[in-house]
């Protein structure tokens, strides 16, 4: 298997990495929260297939307000985002911090939530925008779940 450049190494630590990804999905949790029980290999199989390369990183406030800043010019801490890093390749950042403040917004508990954040995400990397097309497509992946 090849050698894959992941950004949250770049973004991260600020310096080019190389890293082989052994099962096409790989977990990093930089918070002190513990992942939260979800099957995120199944959802992202789901949305994006079994050859899609995905890194799921956990953050905090202060890592995902400086990458929405850096990459979104938005000075703020954000519940999630994604970056396409090739066709088949992305990284999707979910702040955990946030995810569990928003949660009751939108009657869900913390951990369906994060499901929810992880949906939307994957559905970026595939190419979807902002639309009632992305809504329903988010609901129907969310219900499969049951999430």
């Amino acid at each position: 298997m090849k050698p894959v450049v992941f950004l949250y190494i770049t973004l991260w630590t600020l310096k080019t990495f190389d890293f082989i990804l052994l099962n096409m999905f790989d977990i990093k949790n930089t918070t002190r929260n513990n992942n939260p029980n979800l099957p995120f290999q199944k959802i992202k199989e789901k949305i994006l297939g079994k050859k899609y390369e995905l890194s799921l990183v956990f953050i905090g406030d202060k890592l995902s307000k400086k990458l929405n800043n850096q990459y979104r010019k938005i000075n703020k801490a954000t519940n999630i985002l994604s970056f396409n890093l090739t066709e088949t390749a992305g990284e999707v950042f979910i702040n955990l911090n946030l995810a569990k403040k928003q949660a009751y917004k939108f009657n869900k508990n913390y951990t369906d939530f994060v499901g929810l954040l992880l949906i939307h995400g994957l559905l970026h990397l595939k190419g979807y925008q902002h639309s009632s097309k992305m809504e329903s497509e988010e609901e129907k992946i969310r219900k499969f779940f049951n999430l």
